[in-house]
């Protein structure tokens, strides 16, 4: 099934029981891609022990899932437009799967390094395909808004449920069952969705442009990379040249999408200013949501002192109001001007920030409250600006805009944990005495390391200090996301006519 052109909504495009049936199932793929954020962090001392990776192949097994996954988005979401949405989703469910059961029983890291690559590909076709897909079956701007609502709280419950799904199978069975909870859910997909889900593509797509997806790939992963490392150690000369070189070629690359009648990212979708906007707004909710997470885990394990389990049920506390965040936010949205709502929601995101800029050593309650505050604000402001710029763009490139709004939100959270990151751990190290060891000066769990009763005191005190700055910055930058959403969107009232 391909789009006819753009007509207003009439009462027969409302979506029935059929689409929301449907749009039931392609949340399946949307939790799972969400979950295998998060699935590997009480694995990994089973893997260690099976397996017995070295600290590099460690660290690709966790990165390598979300660097195959950022790298690949924009290439897949303009595949999809050409094959079919439905199509790709069904390619992706089957790569999906077979990588589950390759990672569940690699016997070897590069095995499972592979497999895990192997999970972000599928990933990547997963991801805008379903967002395209939903775009495409709700023709009705009201419904389309309540849709996208439920996506976006589900995306974030996801990654909260990942790790304390990972911890409950751990308990009864070996470090594989984590990746096997995919594979059923796939089977399911892959029966249910030709039944229910209808095909769309553009119907006059062109040649694919075989040479951009090299250029997207050396544009995307390099900065990544660069950010995550500079989360890790730091700002160094190295990555800031990586980082240089991932520009360069992001150059090039927006450049041959200018002068190419068959680009893989189509002008036409930044010629509405809210889709430009969109994308810019939703990578800054990204970067205040993954930078949070820097250190809201760390104070639940490291300066509380729970375990990883405790952490992780903890974690799941404030999903709930995200949960509702969304959905009550579109509903408010289609009453008023959207724009205002927007703008309320990164308000109420640094509000959350400002209540964990109030946290001490021992303020669970405190910590709680400013999360979900704060998490309900940034799912408000996903939720809405998603929707916006999934409405200003054309029917037919509906999977190249939901993959330039996954790449934004992939890049504006690796640079929330570095950027955040940074700000904390150069209050940490301020903090901590210049005759404590190394490790100590460097990170809370150095100081923990030491077993130094006093030493350890210090460093939870710094670390809580630390937080507590980087919570402000994350708030004044917020708060500036208030204003460009109160300026740069204020006509925007609704998403626009609906379309097919």
């Amino acid at each position: 099934m391909t789009n006819p052109t753009s007509t207003t909504a009439r009462p027969g495009d409302l979506a029935g029981r059929r689409e929301w049936t449907a749009f039931v199932v392609l949340l399946l793929p949307l939790l799972l891609v969400a979950m295998d954020v998060s699935v590997l962090f009480f694995a990994i001392p089973s893997i260690d022990r099976d397996l017995a990776p070295s600290a590099t192949q460690q660290l690709w097994i966790f990165d390598v899932y979300a660097f195959a996954l950022a790298g690949l988005l924009i290439t897949m979401g303009s595949l999809g437009d050409r094959i079919g949405r439905r199509k790709l989703l069904m390619f992706g469910a089957v790569a999906f799967s077979t990588a589950s059961v390759g990672a569940a029983y690699a016997t070897s890291p590069e095995m499972l390094i592979g497999a895990r690559a192997l999970l972000g590909i599928g990933g990547a076709t997963l991801m805008p395909s379903t967002m395209g897909l939903v775009r495409n079956m709700f023709r009705d701007e009201r419904q389309r808004g309540r849709a996208i609502g439920i996506w976006s709280g589900a995306m974030a419950g996801g990654i909260a449920l990942g790790s304390v799904l990972s911890g409950v199978m751990l308990e009864h069975f070996w470090w594989g069952s984590v990746f096997l909870i995919n594979v059923p859910a796939m089977v399911l997909l892959l029966v249910l969705v030709p039944v229910l889900v209808p095909e769309f593509k553009d119907p006059a797509p062109g040649r694919f442009d075989f040479l951009s997806v090299p250029l997207s790939m050396g544009a995307v992963l390099p900065v990544v990379y660069g950010l995550k490392e500079t989360a890790a150690e730091g700002l160094d000369p190295r990555n800031g040249l990586i980082m240089a070189a991932g520009l360069v070629v992001g150059r090039v690359f927006v450049r041959r999408q200018r002068t190419r009648t068959d680009a893989m990212i189509s002008r036409e979708l930044f010629r509405d200013r809210n889709f430009a906007a969109g994308i810019g707004l939703n990578a800054l909710a990204a970067f205040a949501m993954m930078g949070s997470s820097f250190f809201t885990t760390q104070y639940l394990q490291s300066v509380l002192g729970m375990s990883t389990m405790e952490a992780a049920l903890w974690s799941l506390a404030p999903s709930l109001a995200v949960g509702a965040a969304a959905p009550a936010a579109t509903a408010i949205a289609q009453r008023t001007e959207r724009a205002l709502v927007i703008c309320a929601g990164f308000v109420i995101a640094a509000a959350g920030f400002g209540v964990l800029a109030l946290s001490g050593t021992d303020s669970l309650a405190l910590l709680l409250i400013g999360s979900a505050v704060m998490s309900s604000g940034i799912v408000t402001v996903m939720a809405l600006v998603s929707d916006l710029a999934l409405a200003a763009s054309p029917p037919e490139k509906a999977g190249s805009a939901a993959s330039l709004l996954e790449t934004g939100q992939e890049f504006g959270g690796a640079m929330g944990m570095a950027l955040l990151g940074a700000v904390a751990t150069a209050v940490y190290t301020a903090d901590m005495p210049d005759a404590a060891p190394e490790a100590a000066r460097k990170t809370l769990p150095g100081a923990l390391s030491t077993g130094d009763g006093s030493l350890i005191a210090v460093g939870r005190d710094a670390f809580v200090h630390s937080m507590q700055y980087a919570s402000v910055a994350g708030g004044v930058l917020l708060l500036v996301g208030a204003v460009l959403a109160a300026t740069r969107l204020r006509r925007a009232a609704a998403p626009g006519p609906s379309t097919t």
